[in-house]
């Protein structure tokens, strides 16, 4: 731990504290927190990108865009489902999956436009 990343004294301003606590206690970290690990996993955030910009992609799909074969794939996107980010419909023999809602989609875009943004400002 450096010095220059540490507060020299120990200063809580406690009104802050408080009001910062109270609104955490009327929150579920731990379900927010399933969301970015679900999201922490290199292919799962391939195959949330592939679903971001192809609004709706079978397994298959899905696979060939991840570079990876169906089984895992289809291992993600149910993960991806379990936690309330995508969703699938059955059309015949094919599956097809999509995300849930403009938040994931907004989580998704805003993780790319970030990364982008940190590259080009080194």
């Amino acid at each position: 731990m450096k010095e220059q990343d540490v507060c020299q004294v120990n200063c809580v301003h406690d009104d802050k504290v408080e009001e910062v606590a109270g609104k955490l206690k009327e929150q579920n970290p731990a379900d927010a927190a399933k969301i970015f690990k679900a999201l922490s996993d290199e292919t799962r955030i391939k195959i949330a990108y592939s679903l971001f910009v192809g609004d709706e992609l079978c397994v298959c799909d899905v696979a060939a865009i991840a570079n990876a074969s169906t089984a895992t794939a289809s291992h993600h996107l149910r993960t991806l489902k379990n936690l309330g980010l995508a969703k699938y419909r059955k059309e015949g023999k094919l599956v097809y999956y999509s995300l849930v809602d403009d938040h994931v989609k907004q989580m998704i875009q805003i993780a790319f436009e970030h990364q982008k943004e940190m590259e080009m400002n080194g």
